[in-house]
C-alpha cells in the first residue's frame, strides 16, 4: 500500500547551498529553508527544513540560489533518525527536492537554459550518457539508500526507466 508524500514549500533560504560530489560523481546540494505561518493570534510559527537536491538540479541550485532568496520547492519528505555520540536519539524531516524555483511574488528572475550533459540543449533530441547516472562503485554510507528513496530505485533501474526527452518547462 503506497502513499504520496509530495510537498510544495515556499520559503526563504537560510544558508547558501553546499555543493559536493559523491564518489560516483553525482552532484548533491544541500541548503536550508524557513517557512513562516501566521497563527490566528498574530504570532508567527517558523518551520525549518533541510533541502537536498541531486544531479543537475544540485548544480543549478548551487549556482543560482543564495541565502535570503525566496524559493518554491517541490519534492518529497524524508525523516532521518540517528544517535549522537552521547547516546541521544535525534531525528529530522528533510525535503528531497524534485524542483526548486525562484518565487516571483516579490521579485523578478531571468531564466537561462543550460546545455544538456552530452551536448545539445533542452529543446529536444536524446540525452547523451551524462556521466555519473547509473555509475557503480563504492558509495558513502546511506547515500545509495537516500538516492533510491528519492529517485525510485537503484541507479541501474533509474537509468533504464528515466524519461530523457522531457523538457524542463
Amino acid at each position: 500500500m503506497g502513499f504520496d508524500n509530495t510537498v510544495t514549500v515556499v520559503g526563504n533560504v537560510t544558508r547558501d547551498p553546499e555543493l559536493r560530489f559523491a564518489q560516483s560523481g553525482m552532484a548533491i546540494a544541500q541548503f536550508g529553508v524557513a517557512w513562516n505561518r501566521r497563527r490566528q493570534d498574530q504570532e508567527d510559527e517558523v518551520s525549518f527544513f533541510d533541502v537536498t537536491c541531486f544531479r543537475q538540479l544540485a548544480e543549478n541550485v548551487a549556482e543560482s540560489v543564495r541565502k535570503g532568496a525566496r524559493v518554491v520547492i517541490y519534492g518529497t519528505l524524508q525523516q532521518r533518525s540517528w544517535e549522537t555520540d552521547s547516546g541521544d536519539r535525534r531525528s529530522k524531516v528533510e525535503i528531497l527536492a524534485d524542483d526548486v524555483a525562484p518565487s516571483l511574488k516579490w521579485a523578478t528572475a531571468a531564466i537561462t537554459r543550460n546545455e544538456r550533459p552530452g551536448g545539445g540543449d533542452y529543446r529536444g533530441g536524446h540525452r547523451g550518457d551524462g556521466g555519473s547516472r547509473g555509475s557503480s562503485g563504492s558509495r558513502p554510507a546511506g547515500l545509495e539508500a537516500l538516492e533510491s528513496r528519492h529517485t525510485g530505485g537503484t541507479p541501474q533501474t533509474r537509468a533504464a526507466s528515466s524519461n530523457v526527452d522531457e523538457e524542463p518547462f
